[in-house]
């Protein structure tokens, strides 16, 4: 198994692309809830997401994911406070944590590209074909969130979307892959509303306005080991600036497939494997109870994903 790590890695150890990066002007929140499980359709998952708005630039990611990056600093604070010299051994309580959408998705509106970014220790990126929706615009209009709308449908990957945007934003963008509308979308869910995007609220995007409680290195060091947040440098949506991280590296979805089937086969042995290679030592234990977003085995109480937001490859 280490082997393939290294081997994976040799193949894929290239930077992501240089896009331009965007200065932030606006966060948008909204609940995601999404029926992954036809059989148990009262128990959805339900999820604080985020988008990132700029001129010519978004990025879409869990807000829950930010708040819990930020608990797990804090452990980490503490944990290396009250050791005492030597190496460090810090251990993770991810107990009662809700699963979170691992996949970030960068949106640049000028050149009409879409890029998914994953961390899998470190950040890797995979530039995605930009989702078309062959959107109808309707003349049916309603208020959300105060903000006059307007109706639009379409259809992507086995699914028929209502989306309900406003031209008062005029920003391409949405939730998701939810772009290609002249305004932002507000409000949308498919027609069977297994899979919802709810708006809660908006903020304007000061320059120097800084949210949580967030250090300004991209590490912390704890003697031998060195935590790195967002896989290199933490994946800061909350500053004023969209950019993709410096150190992703781009690689192609059945790489990173690849990557991940690794991580589920043997955990341990890859979490030192990759902090070998990165030149790291020490004793990181991670404690959690909270199960995996998607599961191949049923359970009489617990749902499994059979309903995926694509149903469809084309």
């Amino acid at each position: 198994m280490r082997k393939i790590f290294f081997l994976f890695i040799a193949l894929s150890s290239i930077n992501a692309m240089a896009q331009k990066e965007d200065q932030a002007e606006m966060r948008v929140y909204y609940n995601y809830i999404h029926v992954i499980d036809t059989n148990f359709k009262d128990k959805p998952n339900t999820e604080d997401m985020m988008l990132v708005l700029g001129k010519n630039a978004s990025v879409y990611t869990s807000f829950e994911k930010v708040r819990q990056d930020e608990m797990m600093r804090k452990q980490i604070e503490e944990q290396i406070k009250n050791s005492t010299g030597g190496n460090a051994n810090i251990k993770i309580s991810k107990v009662g944590l809700n699963p979170i959408s691992e996949v970030d998705y960068f949106y640049f509106t000028s050149e009409n590209k879409l890029f998914a970014k994953e961390k899998v220790f470190n950040n890797y990126i995979v530039e995605e074909p930009v989702a078309n929706f062959n959107w109808e615009i309707k003349s049916d209009t309603a208020t959300i969130g105060g903000l006059p709308c307007q109706k639009a449908v379409g259809n992507y990957k086995g699914r028929n979307w209502i989306a309900w945007f406003c031209t008062d934003l005029p920003f391409n963008a949405g939730p998701w892959k939810l772009n290609g509308l002249p305004g932002l979308v507000l409000q949308a869910y498919d027609s069977k509303k297994e899979v919802q995007f709810l708006f809660t609220s908006l903020e304007k995007v000061e320059p120097s306005k800084e949210k949580l409680d967030k250090k300004t290195d991209d590490a912390i060091n704890t003697g031998g080991v060195r935590i790195l947040f967002g896989g290199g440098t933490k994946d800061d949506y909350m500053s004023s600036t969209i950019k993709i991280p410096a150190d992703a590296i781009k690689t192609t979805k059945k790489e990173l497939d690849r990557l991940k089937q690794a991580r589920k086969d043997d955990p341990v042995g890859f979490m030192k494997t990759q902090m070998a290679g990165s030149g790291m030592t020490g004793d990181i234990k991670i404690q959690s109870s909270t199960a995996p977003k998607s599961t191949t085995t049923s359970t009489p109480n617990r749902p499994v994903l059979n309903n995926p937001i694509e149903l469809t490859e084309k």
